[in-house]
């Protein structure tokens, strides 16, 4: 399984370099098909629909600074590609991966002659903070409209100064009957494939492969018709596997079994069950499931299933979080099986969780309740004055560092949220609380 993961790319961009060595210099379907309006575009219907924001943008005329978040293959750079055109603006495009500071500047100085001019830049999450850096006043000043892509969090990889001047548009990946729909009209308008008889047999290995990504599953497509040698090319799951030279296993990343397996995995952990939540890791690794996704989940459930019964389970989903993140497949399935093993066997509690829903219930019944003086901060002369901070008792100087005061607001005095569970740990932190509280509160 190793040496198939690893590989698996490498065939798979080896076979659709060949195709498109072989047809006639044609480019591939992918940028055949590249639509040129708002209204050809497949899928986004959030951004693109009657009245959505994108379409406001074409009418109006007025274009902010963005950035695209989404996954590869859904749109991004044909989307800021037909805002220029349909705006009739200059429209100039670096590569964070090969561009620098240095070709940011002479854009910038050809953009001054230009106004309105937009700067597209691809997987702009790649650049430095002295890249993005150089961006700054050409944002500013309105010298360039700025269009990024990227498929990584711009909170966490774009600069707060430049984020805080583009609008941030989240594109989606392809749902299944946009993908359909997009191969339909590969079948119907492309002008090498509506020569030839197409019968789309079987679809799933297909949909599969492309993981909502429309320029993979286009070039995967072409790659298959290309491979059948018959007068009806016949598109079947089979076919598929063996021109990708990949065995695919039937997971639809964003249909019902995606929700039924991350479902039936997350309840196999909950269950006490590490055979079963292994299964079902297994399931969504063979898959091509994000690893990203799998350890977000075992996240969550670490905290919301497991708590102060075990709070090293806590510790560990973050740092399997953190790993999968920096190695990736294929090792990351070991790591990934390591916490699904722990977390599955260790001892179950969702106290904090009832606790934190309690608490946020009472928080909208009630409303902004003001906090007790005593617990209020009391930076200056006045508010001292005024008894903010008075009588506030400081736990640390009494003996084990516990002073019997209230902490809730005066009309939930003495509010209970979090009951702990019945297991080892929490008992220990259930004595403990009741020694302190028992005097004041009787519980």
């Amino acid at each position: 399984m190793d040496n198939q993961l690893k590989t698996d790319n490498q065939i798979l961009n080896h076979n659709i370099l060949e195709l498109f060595n072989t047809q006639n210099n044609l480019p591939p379907l992918a940028e055949r098909l590249r639509p040129d309006a708002l209204e050809k575009v497949i899928g986004q219907r959030h951004l693109i629909g009657e009245g959505a924001i994108f379409s406001q943008i074409v009418a109006s005329g007025k274009i902010p600074s963005m950035i695209f978040w989404g996954p590869p293959g859904v749109g991004k750079t044909t989307l800021a590609r037909i805002i220029g055109k349909q705006l009739n603006r200059a429209f100039f495009t670096l590569s964070a991966i090969s561009s620098g500071v240095k070709e940011v500047r002479e854009v910038i100085e050809k953009a001054k002659y230009k106004p309105g001019s937009i700067l597209f830049i691809d997987e702009i999450h790649r650049f430095n903070k002295a890249q993005q850096d150089a961006l700054l006043g050409a944002v500013e000043d309105g010298t360039i409209v700025l269009i990024g892509a990227t498929t990584e969090n711009p909170s966490f990889e774009v600069i707060s100064a430049l984020l805080s001047r583009c609008q941030v548009y989240i594109l989606k990946s392809l749902e299944r009957e946009d993908l359909l729909n997009l191969l339909s009209f590969a079948i119907q308008n492309d002008e090498i494939l509506k020569n030839k008889r197409i019968v789309l047999q079987e679809t799933e290995a297909l949909l599969n492969l492309s993981g909502g990504d429309a320029r993979k599953l286009l070039n995967i497509f072409e790659l298959v018709i290309n491979s059948i040698n018959q007068e009806i090319a016949t598109v079947t799951d089979q076919a598929v596997q063996q021109v990708v030279q990949q065995k695919t296993v039937l997971y639809d990343k964003n249909g019902e079994q995606h929700y039924d397996i991350i479902s039936a995995f997350i309840k196999s952990l909950r269950g006490s069950d590490p055979n079963a939540a292994i299964y079902y890791l297994a399931r969504m690794i063979e898959g091509g499931e994000d690893p990203k996704f799998i350890a977000r989940r075992m996240l969550i459930l670490a905290s919301e299933d497991i708590g102060n019964a075990n709070p090293t389970a806590l510790v560990l989903a973050t740092n399997c979080f953190q790993a999968v993140n920096v190695i990736g497949y294929p090792e990351a399935r070991i790591v990934l099986s390591q916490t699904a093993a722990y977390l599955a066997s260790s001892p179950k509690s969702n106290a904090s969780y009832v606790a934190i829903e309690q608490a946020l219930d009472l928080v909208r019944k009630t409303g902004d309740l003001p906090v007790p003086m005593h617990l209020r901060n009391a930076p200056t002369a006045l508010m001292k004055k005024t008894g903010y901070g008075k009588d506030y008792q400081y736990a640390h100087e009494f003996v084990n560092n516990f002073i019997f005061q209230e902490y809730m607001p005066d009309d939930i005095a003495g509010t209970k949220f979090y009951e702990p569970g019945q297991n080892a740990r929490e008992n220990e932190l259930r004595q403990y609380l009741k020694r302190l509280w028992q005097e004041k509160y009787g519980y």
